[in-house]
Protein backbone atom coordinates (compact mmCIF):
# COMPACT_ATOMS: atom_id res chain seq x y z
CA UNK A 1 0.00 0.00 0.00
CA UNK A 2 1.16 3.53 -0.79
CA UNK A 3 2.67 5.07 2.36
CA UNK A 4 0.68 8.29 1.98
CA UNK A 5 -2.57 6.34 1.63
CA UNK A 6 -1.72 4.32 4.75
CA UNK A 7 -1.04 7.55 6.68
CA UNK A 8 -4.36 9.04 5.57
CA UNK A 9 -6.34 5.90 6.45
CA UNK A 10 -4.72 5.77 9.90
CA UNK A 11 -5.41 9.47 10.55
CA UNK A 12 -9.06 9.32 9.52
CA UNK A 13 -9.62 6.04 11.37
CA UNK A 14 -8.27 7.57 14.60
CA UNK A 15 -10.51 10.60 14.14
CA UNK A 16 -13.44 8.33 13.28
CA UNK A 17 -13.05 6.24 16.43
CA UNK A 18 -12.21 9.23 18.65
CA UNK A 19 -15.65 9.33 20.37
CA UNK A 20 -14.61 6.18 22.25
CA UNK A 21 -11.60 7.99 23.69
CA UNK A 22 -13.35 11.27 24.55
CA UNK A 23 -16.33 9.49 26.12
CA UNK A 24 -13.82 7.89 28.46
CA UNK A 25 -13.28 11.40 29.83
CA UNK A 26 -16.98 12.15 30.31
CA UNK A 27 -16.49 12.62 34.07
CA UNK A 28 -14.07 15.51 33.43
CA UNK A 29 -15.54 18.96 32.58
CA UNK A 30 -14.93 19.73 28.88
CA UNK A 31 -13.02 22.94 29.71
CA UNK A 32 -10.60 20.92 31.87
CA UNK A 33 -10.17 18.45 29.02
CA UNK A 34 -9.39 21.35 26.68
CA UNK A 35 -6.75 22.69 29.10
CA UNK A 36 -5.04 19.33 29.37
CA UNK A 37 -5.32 18.73 25.63
CA UNK A 38 -3.49 22.00 24.95
CA UNK A 39 -0.87 21.25 27.63
CA UNK A 40 0.01 17.75 26.51
CA UNK A 41 0.02 18.41 22.79
CA UNK A 42 2.35 21.33 23.56
CA UNK A 43 4.67 18.91 25.40
CA UNK A 44 4.49 16.50 22.48
CA UNK A 45 5.33 19.22 19.94
CA UNK A 46 8.26 20.42 22.06
CA UNK A 47 9.70 16.89 21.91
CA UNK A 48 9.03 16.60 18.16
CA UNK A 49 10.69 19.93 17.36
CA UNK A 50 13.66 19.16 19.61
CA UNK A 51 14.17 15.83 17.84
CA UNK A 52 13.82 17.49 14.43
CA UNK A 53 15.90 20.48 15.56
CA UNK A 54 13.23 22.72 14.01
CA UNK A 55 12.41 25.20 16.79
CA UNK A 56 14.30 27.85 14.84
CA UNK A 57 11.61 27.56 12.13
CA UNK A 58 8.93 28.26 14.74
CA UNK A 59 10.84 31.26 16.12
CA UNK A 60 11.42 32.56 12.60
CA UNK A 61 7.69 32.36 11.79
CA UNK A 62 6.88 34.05 15.12
CA UNK A 63 8.99 37.07 14.13
CA UNK A 64 6.20 38.17 11.77
CA UNK A 65 3.44 40.12 13.60
CA UNK A 66 0.98 39.26 10.83
CA UNK A 67 1.66 35.54 11.18
CA UNK A 68 1.35 35.70 14.96
CA UNK A 69 -1.98 37.53 14.69
CA UNK A 70 -3.36 34.99 12.20
CA UNK A 71 -2.11 32.08 14.31
CA UNK A 72 -3.79 33.58 17.40
CA UNK A 73 -7.14 33.66 15.58
CA UNK A 74 -6.50 30.12 14.30
CA UNK A 75 -5.78 28.99 17.86
CA UNK A 76 -9.10 30.47 19.05
CA UNK A 77 -10.97 28.66 16.27
CA UNK A 78 -9.17 25.39 16.96
CA UNK A 79 -9.79 25.65 20.71
CA UNK A 80 -13.50 26.34 20.13
CA UNK A 81 -13.67 23.36 17.79
CA UNK A 82 -11.95 21.04 20.30
CA UNK A 83 -14.14 22.23 23.18
CA UNK A 84 -17.36 21.79 21.19
CA UNK A 85 -16.33 18.32 20.03
CA UNK A 86 -15.50 17.10 23.55
CA UNK A 87 -18.73 18.58 24.92
CA UNK A 88 -20.72 16.90 22.14
CA UNK A 89 -19.13 13.51 22.85
CA UNK A 90 -19.83 13.81 26.59
CA UNK A 91 -23.48 14.82 26.11
CA UNK A 92 -24.45 12.03 23.67
CA UNK A 93 -24.33 14.18 20.53
CA UNK A 94 -22.05 11.97 18.43
CA UNK A 95 -24.46 12.15 15.47
CA UNK A 96 -24.46 15.95 15.54
CA UNK A 97 -20.67 15.87 15.76
CA UNK A 98 -20.41 13.58 12.74
CA UNK A 99 -22.77 15.84 10.79
CA UNK A 100 -20.44 18.79 11.43
CA UNK A 101 -17.61 17.04 9.60
CA UNK A 102 -19.87 15.83 6.80
CA UNK A 103 -20.78 19.44 6.00
CA UNK A 104 -17.30 20.86 6.64
CA UNK A 105 -16.02 20.45 3.03
CA UNK A 106 -19.15 22.20 1.76
CA UNK A 107 -18.65 24.99 4.30
CA UNK A 108 -15.06 25.36 3.12
CA UNK A 109 -15.97 25.83 -0.54
CA UNK A 110 -18.72 28.28 0.45
CA UNK A 111 -16.23 30.33 2.48
CA UNK A 112 -13.89 30.26 -0.52
CA UNK A 113 -16.60 31.93 -2.59
CA UNK A 114 -17.43 34.54 0.06
CA UNK A 115 -13.91 35.47 1.20
CA UNK A 116 -11.59 34.48 -1.64
CA UNK A 117 -13.77 35.21 -4.64
CA UNK A 118 -13.52 31.62 -5.86
CA UNK A 119 -16.06 30.42 -8.41
CA UNK A 120 -18.01 27.19 -8.05
CA UNK A 121 -19.12 24.71 -10.64
CA UNK A 122 -22.83 24.14 -11.04
CA UNK A 123 -22.78 20.79 -9.22
CA UNK A 124 -20.94 22.34 -6.28
CA UNK A 125 -23.78 24.85 -5.90
CA UNK A 126 -26.24 21.94 -6.04
CA UNK A 127 -24.29 20.18 -3.26
CA UNK A 128 -24.32 23.28 -1.03
CA UNK A 129 -28.05 23.80 -1.66
CA UNK A 130 -28.82 20.18 -0.69
CA UNK A 131 -26.78 20.48 2.51
CA UNK A 132 -28.54 23.76 3.40
CA UNK A 133 -31.91 22.09 2.84
CA UNK A 134 -30.82 19.26 5.16
CA UNK A 135 -29.84 21.70 7.92
CA UNK A 136 -33.17 23.55 7.56
CA UNK A 137 -35.07 20.25 7.70
CA UNK A 138 -33.24 19.12 10.84
CA UNK A 139 -33.92 22.50 12.46
CA UNK A 140 -37.64 22.19 11.78
CA UNK A 141 -37.82 18.49 12.68
CA UNK A 142 -35.86 18.70 15.93
CA UNK A 143 -37.19 22.13 16.82
CA UNK A 144 -33.79 23.75 17.25
CA UNK A 145 -30.81 24.63 15.08
CA UNK A 146 -28.18 21.83 14.95
CA UNK A 147 -25.68 24.29 16.40
CA UNK A 148 -23.09 21.68 17.37
CA UNK A 149 -22.81 20.60 13.73
CA UNK A 150 -22.65 24.20 12.52
CA UNK A 151 -20.06 25.28 15.09
CA UNK A 152 -17.83 22.30 14.22
CA UNK A 153 -18.25 22.78 10.47
CA UNK A 154 -17.72 26.54 10.48
CA UNK A 155 -14.89 26.74 13.03
CA UNK A 156 -12.90 24.18 11.07
CA UNK A 157 -13.93 25.84 7.80
CA UNK A 158 -12.64 29.24 8.96
CA UNK A 159 -9.57 27.51 10.38
CA UNK A 160 -8.83 26.09 6.92
CA UNK A 161 -9.46 29.51 5.38
CA UNK A 162 -6.84 31.05 7.68
CA UNK A 163 -4.39 28.30 6.75
CA UNK A 164 -4.48 29.61 3.19
CA UNK A 165 -3.21 32.93 4.53
CA UNK A 166 -0.41 31.45 6.67
CA UNK A 167 2.71 30.43 4.81
CA UNK A 168 4.16 27.99 7.36
CA UNK A 169 4.65 24.20 7.37
CA UNK A 170 1.95 22.28 9.32
CA UNK A 171 4.24 21.39 12.25
CA UNK A 172 5.43 24.97 12.63
CA UNK A 173 1.91 26.37 12.34
CA UNK A 174 0.46 23.92 14.87
CA UNK A 175 3.28 24.68 17.32
CA UNK A 176 2.50 28.40 17.12
CA UNK A 177 -1.21 27.80 17.67
CA UNK A 178 -0.64 25.58 20.69
CA UNK A 179 1.89 28.09 22.04
CA UNK A 180 -0.90 30.70 21.99
CA UNK A 181 -3.11 28.30 23.97
CA UNK A 182 -0.54 27.13 26.50
CA UNK A 183 -0.40 30.16 28.85
CA UNK A 184 -4.20 30.41 29.37
CA UNK A 185 -4.31 26.61 29.72
CA UNK A 186 -1.60 26.58 32.40
CA UNK A 187 -3.24 29.42 34.34
CA UNK A 188 -6.63 27.70 34.19
CA UNK A 189 -5.24 24.31 35.27
CA UNK A 190 -3.25 25.94 38.10
CA UNK A 191 -6.37 27.70 39.42
CA UNK A 192 -8.33 24.45 39.23
CA UNK A 193 -5.60 22.66 41.17
CA UNK A 194 -5.44 25.36 43.87
CA UNK A 195 -9.23 25.21 44.22
CA UNK A 196 -9.02 21.44 44.70
CA UNK A 197 -10.92 20.76 41.47
CA UNK A 198 -7.99 19.35 39.50
CA UNK A 199 -8.31 15.74 38.34
CA UNK A 200 -4.65 14.87 37.71
CA UNK A 201 -2.80 13.01 40.42
CA UNK A 202 -2.20 9.66 42.16
CA UNK A 203 -5.83 9.51 43.29
CA UNK A 204 -7.03 9.36 39.66
CA UNK A 205 -4.42 7.27 37.80
CA UNK A 206 -6.78 6.25 34.98
CA UNK A 207 -8.00 9.77 34.23
CA UNK A 208 -4.49 11.16 34.59
CA UNK A 209 -3.17 8.68 32.01
CA UNK A 210 -6.00 9.50 29.58
CA UNK A 211 -5.52 13.26 29.94
CA UNK A 212 -1.79 12.93 29.31
CA UNK A 213 -2.56 10.67 26.33
CA UNK A 214 -4.94 13.31 24.93
CA UNK A 215 -1.90 15.18 23.62
CA UNK A 216 -0.73 12.21 21.55
CA UNK A 217 -4.31 11.37 20.58
CA UNK A 218 -4.62 14.90 19.19
CA UNK A 219 -1.16 15.23 17.67
CA UNK A 220 -0.54 11.81 16.08
CA UNK A 221 -3.41 11.94 13.54
CA UNK A 222 -2.44 15.51 12.66
CA UNK A 223 1.13 14.38 11.93
CA UNK A 224 -0.16 11.39 9.94
CA UNK A 225 -2.42 13.69 7.95
CA UNK A 226 0.45 16.10 7.25
CA UNK A 227 2.52 13.16 5.97
CA UNK A 228 -0.35 11.96 3.79
CA UNK A 229 -0.97 15.40 2.30
CA UNK A 230 2.59 15.46 0.93
CA UNK A 231 2.33 12.02 -0.68
CA UNK A 232 -1.14 11.57 -2.21
CA UNK A 233 -3.35 13.77 -4.41
CA UNK A 234 -5.68 16.26 -2.76
CA UNK A 235 -8.59 14.67 -4.66
CA UNK A 236 -7.96 11.36 -2.87
CA UNK A 237 -7.77 13.11 0.50
CA UNK A 238 -11.06 14.79 -0.37
CA UNK A 239 -12.76 11.41 -0.72
CA UNK A 240 -11.06 9.78 2.29
CA UNK A 241 -12.04 12.64 4.63
CA UNK A 242 -15.58 11.22 4.80
CA UNK A 243 -14.26 8.08 6.51
CA UNK A 244 -14.01 9.85 9.90
CA UNK A 245 -17.60 11.21 10.14
CA UNK A 246 -18.92 7.92 8.75
CA UNK A 247 -17.26 6.02 11.59
CA UNK A 248 -18.51 8.66 14.05
CA UNK A 249 -22.03 8.18 12.74
CA UNK A 250 -21.88 4.37 12.96
CA UNK A 251 -20.63 4.59 16.54
CA UNK A 252 -23.41 7.02 17.46
CA UNK A 253 -26.16 4.76 16.09
CA UNK A 254 -24.83 1.22 16.59
CA UNK A 255 -22.79 1.57 19.79
CA UNK A 256 -24.22 4.53 21.70
CA UNK A 257 -27.84 4.13 20.58
CA UNK A 258 -28.49 7.80 19.78
CA UNK A 259 -31.90 8.66 18.35
CA UNK A 260 -32.09 8.35 14.57
CA UNK A 261 -35.73 8.45 13.54
CA UNK A 262 -37.37 9.15 10.19
CA UNK A 263 -37.10 12.91 10.55
CA UNK A 264 -33.38 12.81 11.17
CA UNK A 265 -32.98 10.31 8.33
CA UNK A 266 -34.50 12.78 5.86
CA UNK A 267 -32.19 15.60 7.01
CA UNK A 268 -29.09 13.41 6.97
CA UNK A 269 -30.06 11.95 3.59
CA UNK A 270 -30.26 15.45 2.06
CA UNK A 271 -26.82 16.31 3.45
CA UNK A 272 -25.33 12.95 2.42
CA UNK A 273 -26.69 13.46 -1.10
CA UNK A 274 -25.05 16.88 -1.20
CA UNK A 275 -21.79 15.38 0.03
CA UNK A 276 -22.04 12.64 -2.62
CA UNK A 277 -22.64 15.19 -5.39
CA UNK A 278 -19.72 17.29 -4.12
CA UNK A 279 -17.31 14.32 -3.86
CA UNK A 280 -18.28 12.95 -7.28
CA UNK A 281 -17.89 16.34 -8.93
CA UNK A 282 -14.49 16.82 -7.29
CA UNK A 283 -13.34 13.35 -8.37
CA UNK A 284 -14.43 13.93 -11.97
CA UNK A 285 -12.77 17.34 -12.02
CA UNK A 286 -9.50 15.87 -10.72
CA UNK A 287 -9.53 13.17 -13.41
CA UNK A 288 -10.28 15.62 -16.21
CA UNK A 289 -7.08 16.21 -18.28
CA UNK A 290 -5.67 19.70 -18.25
CA UNK A 291 -5.94 21.55 -21.56
CA UNK A 292 -3.15 23.60 -23.06
CA UNK A 293 -4.10 26.48 -25.32
CA UNK A 294 -1.44 27.04 -27.98
CA UNK A 295 -0.55 30.51 -29.25
CA UNK A 296 -2.61 29.67 -32.34
CA UNK A 297 -5.68 29.10 -30.17
CA UNK A 298 -5.75 25.30 -30.35
CA UNK A 299 -6.19 23.51 -27.05
CA UNK A 300 -4.34 20.25 -26.52
CA UNK A 301 -3.95 17.87 -23.54
CA UNK A 302 -1.24 19.15 -21.25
Amino acid sequence: MNKGLAYALCAYTIWGLSPVFWKGLSSVPPVDVLGHRALWIFVMLVVVHLVRNSWRDVLSAASSPRTVALEAVAAALLGTNWLTWVWAMNTDRVLEGSLGYFINPLVSVFLGVVFLGESLRRMQWVAIALAAMGVVWLTVDVGSLPWVSLVLGFTFGFYGLLKKKIDSPPLVSLAMEVSVMILPALVFLAVRTVDGAGVVGPSNPGLTAMLVASGAFTGVPLLLFAGAARRIPLSLIGVLQYLAPTLNFLLGVAVYGERFDGGRLVGFALIWTGVGVFATDGWKSARRPLRYVSPQGEDTPG
